[in-house]
């Protein structure tokens, strides 16, 4: 090797050194700055949380089906005449009173009937008249022995024959006055009107099709199946008192209507082993509608003074039901319990809890047997404060800490409360950001990049030609390695 290769490769092992011993001083200094600047460890914030009260309430114990409504009452309204429609003197669905005119129906050949029928009564009434005197003037001389008792008695049932035809006038003026009152048709019950199914100027006849159908609607019935499960209790119970039912058209509706259990059937149906049972409700408000299908609550029983909770507040998990329980230090137990009936949002808790104690209704999700919380007011989103109290793990009270390129000031974000982070950024040549954890660590640093070693430079030589006074071309190439002479003794 020349003396200038060995001369240049010797220079960059120099440097490289040097370099080397600057980064481990550089790196020395920002591990003793980033141990002698380390907080002291904190605790973990605690876990925001909304609890509840366990509570006494008074439980109804009800039995739950869907049922259908059906009219008390379905009259299809038909003529009991014939003859041509006249007025139509409502309008299909209307709500209508019992006696209230709906239809009227040609009277004048039925009105012709009854004056023809009034006739013949008074001319059969002026000859009972007749007949009457006859039989009293004859059964005086009879007694006088002017005429035989036969002729007597012969003007007495002549008399008493006019009689009856003057009763059987007055049956037939009757029937006449009947049939002419048909031409008038009423609701026979109040309720409401369906579909007009015979317009005005129709022929109707006794045998054709009804006119309209009225249900009535107020008060209503709701046929719905009763369970074989359930039918024990509900018969226990309807020999003892009257059950209450109520009833509400869906799921989410709040409008509801107040009943009774009317009837219980006395079979079982083997089909669907259900037994049909019967509630009537008043339905002054006419939420109920025929047809409709309804859920029922039929209550039961009510259970006094039992304890309950919030349902958000009951957990499954692998051991069963659980809840979460705050006590006076402000952390979260779990508590196994057994739950019962629910009471709308509440449910009833057997065993397990006791009166006043606080259970946890949300951030549960977020918990541990054990673990610290900070109690939310109501309305209160417990993910937003989660995040206000800052749980990320660049600071023990969500501290963030940053540096910027070419400068040794970190720049402190503030977070939750915590206290700035006190790690310089130490970069030899580029800035590296260290970031200190909750718990202090040796700190982790990049190991440096070894930079590449040059290539050592190849010797050229320039080789004049041509003759003097002439430009010369310069010939480059490699120079064979020279053996140096040794040194003269």
């Amino acid at each position: 090797m020349s003396r200038t290769t060995s001369r240049a490769a010797n220079r960059t092992m120099s440097n490289f050194a040097r370099w080397t011993r600057g980064c481990a001083a550089w790196i020395g200094v920002a591990a003793l700055v980033d141990c002698k600047g380390a907080a002291p460890k904190r605790q973990t914030p605690p876990t925001p949380v909304r609890v509840s009260p366990v509570a006494r309430i008074d439980a109804p114990v009800v039995i739950v089906a869907s049922g259908v409504v059906e009219p008390v009452q379905t009259v299809s309204v038909t003529t009991q005449v014939t003859g041509s429609l006249l007025d139509v003197l409502f309008k299909e669905g209307d709500f209508v009173q019992a006696g209230q005119v709906l239809f009227r129906i040609d009277p004048r050949s039925f009105a012709a009937a009854a004056d023809q029928a009034r006739a013949v009564l008074a001319r059969d009434e002026a000859q009972a008249e007749a007949a009457r005197k006859d039989d009293e003037r004859y059964r005086r001389l009879a007694d006088m022995g002017y005429v035989s008792r036969s002729q007597s008695d012969q003007m007495h049932a002549t008399a008493v024959a006019q009689a009856a035809t003057v009763v059987a006038d007055q049956a037939a003026l009757r029937s006449a006055q009947v049939t002419l009152g048909f031409t008038t048709i009423r609701a026979p019950i109040a309720g409401r009107t369906g579909s007009l199914l015979v317009r005005r100027g129709n022929n109707v006849s006794p045998g054709g099709s009804p006119l309209v159908v009225i249900n009535q609607i107020s008060p209503v019935l709701v046929r719905f199946p009763v369970l074989d499960n359930d039918f024990d209790a509900l018969r226990r119970a309807v020999a003892m008192h009257a059950l209450a039912v109520k009833a509400v058209s869906s799921d989410s509706s709040e409008a509801s209507d107040q009943g009774q259990l009317s009837f219980l059937d006395n079979a079982v149906d083997s089909l669907t082993g259900t037994v049909t049972g019967k509630a009537s409700f008043p339905n002054t408000g006419r939420r109920l509608w025929p047809g409709e299908l309804v859920f029922l609550s039929v209550q039961l029983d009510v259970q006094r003074g039992v304890l309950a909770v919030p349902s958000e507040a009951v957990q499954i998990g692998q051991q069963g039901p659980y809840v979460y329980v705050v006590d006076q230090k402000q952390t979260a137990q779990t508590r196994p319990v057994t739950p019962g009936i629910q009471v709308g949002d509440l449910t009833v808790i057997q065993k397990g809890v006791a009166a006043g104690e606080r259970v946890v209704i949300d951030g549960q999700s977020r918990l541990n047997p054990g673990a610290r919380v900070a109690i939310l007011g109501a309305g209160t989103d417990t993910g937003t404060a989660r995040m206000r109290t800052g749980s990320g793990q660049g600071s023990a009270a969500g501290d963030i800490v940053t540096g910027r390129a070419g400068t040794n000031a970190p720049s402190v974000a503030r977070g939750g409360g915590g206290a700035p982070s006190a790690t310089p950024t130490v970069t030899p040549t580029i800035t590296p950001t260290v970031t200190r954890n909750i718990t202090p660590t040796l700190p982790v640093t990049t190991a440096p990049t070894m930079p590449a070693i040059p290539a050592i430079p190849a010797t050229t030589t320039t080789t004049p030609t041509g003759t003097a006074g002439r430009a010369t071309q310069p010939t480059t190439g490699v120079r064979p390695p020279v053996t140096p002479t040794p040194p003269r003794p």
